[in-house]
């Protein structure tokens, strides 16, 4: 009921949403019979379209945009923001599991370092990030709403942050394994890494650190005082950074005008008739809209579905992942995962918290027949990089099973034609701005360090 009830208010608050009535076109004229079915299927799961982001103040959205590729951030100086949330990627790496500091290459082709593990789950894309959705990462440890935030797990955070997409910037960097770096780790040029010296309840001197390094460069000193103007260089915390990064991404990540949203604005013709049948199932019989509703196709709720457990796994009871039960000491909520919204989302495999499925039609048919799926998983046919972690014993098979969620249990029994037209309506959830995101990246960066 929470999470009901924090939808119909979202849907009241969400940003400036694109007016649904306007002139009458010709694609309005010749509506056909699908089209005003699809309709009333739509508006059943509150999907609504987004319309355009207010612009960014100008000084903090640079800020931002510098933070972001800097590596600066990072104890050992070997990697940024970008280098998990790569325009080249779709703002993910193009890995099933992240790999973070100690680490080399970029995107797919990049691999722990020596004594380093990967990171236990996938990097989720950044696009749309800043769209205010009430949870973040995949165990939803960040939730906001329209009466601010709360951290379940992890450091205290700051008092006054604005919402969520602030607080999540202030995590990555004092997490070991993603950016902090270990005691006794040497940065690029072989110095001692001084923010790994701090342990766990120590976050804020990590954070001072930081903004020590970030005040040592007068770029940024400049950058940091036209982003607040009038504010006292001793008095930059890095919570401002944070603020930064929020603004930049929210910015520059957002596309939200996909074909699919051409049709919610009563453009009939944006959709062709296989997407609009992959629709029908979507929003109808398939029930697909039950977890992937609301203004973001998805965000705002938890599920198991079944995925297969790949990866060292998390704190409670590794080699497992848990999820949301992580987070919530609750076998409700055991191997449930945050429902991934679903823009964009051609664009942004490997799929799932852990990357088991490349393809949507992988994806898809895993929803069709969930239990065969699980049972019969093939980490060689589906993220065979990842053969050593993966965990398909019969144990862990049913341990995923028994907290199944209850509209998973029976088979779809979908044709192959009726998979394709689900696919087919999946990219059609793909705004075309989304594909190339290369402007995006700096050709340099205030501390020097390598961009890319």
């Amino acid at each position: 009921m929470k999470t009901i009830r924090f939808a119909l208010t979202l849907l009241l608050g969400l940003l400036v949403l694109a007016a649904c009535e306007g002139p009458i076109t010709s694609s309005e004229v010749t509506e056909g019979p699908i089209d005003a079915q699809l309709r009333q299927s739509i508006a059943r799961w509150g999907v609504i379209p987004i319309g355009p982001m207010p612009p960014g103040d100008t000084a903090l959205v640079e800020l931002g945009r510098a933070l972001f590729f800097d590596r600066i951030l990072s104890g050992n100086r070997d990697i940024a923001c970008a280098t998990c949330h790569d325009p080249e990627n779709a703002l993910g790496d193009g890995l099933p599991l992240s790999v973070g500091t100690g680490g080399t290459g970029l995107g797919p082709a990049r691999t722990p370092g020596p004594g380093r593990e990967f990171v236990h789950r996938g990097a989720p894309t950044l696009l749309n990030a800043g769209l205010g959705s009430f949870y973040l990462f995949w165990d939803g440890r960040l939730a906001g709403g329209p009466h601010g935030f709360r951290s379940d797990v992890g450091p205290a955070l700051p008092p006054g942050l604005p919402n969520t997409l602030v607080a999540q910037a202030l995590l990555p960097v004092v997490n070991r394994r993603e950016m902090l770096g270990e005691p006794g780790d040497l940065d690029v040029f072989g110095n001692p890494n001084e923010l790994a010296r701090y342990g766990p309840g120590r976050e804020p001197e990590v954070w001072d650190a930081i903004m020590r390094r970030l005040l040592d460069i007068p770029e940024y000193v400049t950058m940091f005082e036209a982003a607040f103007p009038g504010k006292p260089t001793s008095l930059f915390r890095f919570e401002d950074a944070a603020r930064a990064l929020a603004a930049f991404q929210t910015h520059a990540f957002t596309r939200t005008r996909s074909p699919f949203d051409r049709y919610l604005d009563r453009d009939n013709a944006a959709l062709t008739p296989e997407q609009k049948r992959g629709a029908m199932l979507f929003f109808g019989d398939a029930q697909c809209g039950s977890c992937h509703g609301g203004p973001f196709l998805g965000g705002q709720s938890f599920a198991n579905v079944g995925v297969p457990q790949i990866g060292p796994g998390s704190t409670r009871q590794p080699p497992l992942d848990l999820g949301r039960a992580e987070v919530e000491e609750n076998d409700f909520y055991r191997f449930a995962f945050r429902v991934a919204p679903l823009r964009n989302v051609e664009l942004t495999s490997p799929y799932m918290h852990n990357g088991a499925y490349s393809t949507l039609e992988a994806v898809v048919h895993h929803y069709d027949d969930v239990r065969t799926a699980l049972t019969s998983y093939d980490v060689d046919e589906h993220a065979p990089t990842l053969a050593g972690l993966a965990h398909t014993d019969e144990t862990t098979v049913s341990a995923v099973l028994a907290t199944l969620d209850g509209r998973l249990h029976t088979p779809l029994d979908l044709t192959d034609e009726e998979e394709r037209q689900l696919v087919a309506f999946l990219k059609s959830l793909t705004d075309p701005a989304a594909r190339d995101l290369g402007a995006i990246t700096p050709e340099r960066v205030p501390s020097g360090l390598p961009v890319r």
